[in-house]
């Protein structure tokens, strides 16, 4: 694992933001806070620039742990940057059950807990990009390396929907690591991860299958092979049983989730003249 040094990854992502920001004639930022470390990071950094910033709970069903997280990141975030932070509470319950009242349902009840899941995510981004249209601001992605670049785990055309990604080149233990060198609160630079989609107490790691510093092993494997994913036998006879696990779920996933990660293909009719 690479060591960072953070006061200068801090100013980096700050100088970084206010530049693009600047340059493409926007007032600051619009983000969704979630109750989780990568939000909070991210909208602390952006805090940072002094440009405006309109942070904004979409809670939908949402577990009040996951809401009362959010709240108290949003005081701090006020607390300590009284002169651009601004917030809105945005409760979207309502119109997602108002959306599920007038789709088709399907049996399939894993079929349909993934439908409404995704769809919780694309309210949020369509809410989100609301905000940004009206205040003349960039929506703020808050995903990591490891999910946004590495096994895909986000909803398309939901959270992966951004205008700029702040952390996505920083793995899920160095947002922390960052989290606390910016000094936000320990209870959410700790906080297990959730994606707060599904109603119930599901972690991120129950989903995928694995840790996240066991994802991180997998991605920095893979990058650091000369044969990235066409390792060899003799790669993985160097392997544990679990690592041998872990990076099979960490490839299913990377390809499964490929189109989310790339732009959609093309069907060229070039040679067609």
């Amino acid at each position: 694992m690479r060591e960072l040094d953070y006061s200068k990854v801090e100013e980096q992502i700050v100088s970084w933001l206010k530049n693009y920001a600047v340059n493409a004639n926007v007032k600051g930022f619009v983000i969704g806070i979630s109750g989780g470390v990568d939000s909070a990071v991210s909208s602390t950094l952006a805090a940072k620039t002094g440009l405006d910033l309109l942070v904004i709970q979409m809670p939908i069903r949402q577990r009040i742990s996951e809401v009362d997280r959010a709240t108290k990141h949003i005081e701090w975030l006020k607390q300590n940057f009284p002169n651009n932070v601004n917030e809105i509470n945005c409760d979207l319950t309502d119109t997602f059950n108002e959306f599920l009242s007038n789709v088709h349902k399907n049996l399939d009840k894993e079929k349909q807990n993934l439908a409404e899941a995704n769809t919780r995510s694309r309210l949020r981004m369509v809410t989100l990009y609301y905000y940004a249209n009206l205040n003349n601001c960039l929506v703020l992605g808050t995903g990591n390396k490891v999910e946004d670049f590495g096994c895909g785990f986000f909803s398309k055309g939901g959270d992966g929907t951004v205008d700029l990604s702040p952390i996505g080149d920083l793995m899920k233990s160095e947002v922390r690591k960052l989290g606390k060198h910016m000094g936000v609160l320990d209870e959410l630079v700790n906080a297990i991860a959730v994606d707060g989609l599904w109603g119930d107490a599901r972690t991120d790691e129950m989903q995928i299958g694995a840790t996240y510093d066991e994802l991180e092993w997998a991605m920095e494997f893979i990058a650091n092979n000369p044969r990235g994913f066409a390792y060899s036998p003799e790669d993985l006879n160097l392997l544990t049983d679990r690592q041998r696990e872990v990076l099979q779920i960490y490839r299913t996933r990377h390809f499964a989730n490929k189109h989310k990660m790339e732009m959609p293909p093309v069907c060229s009719v070039e040679n067609l003249r």
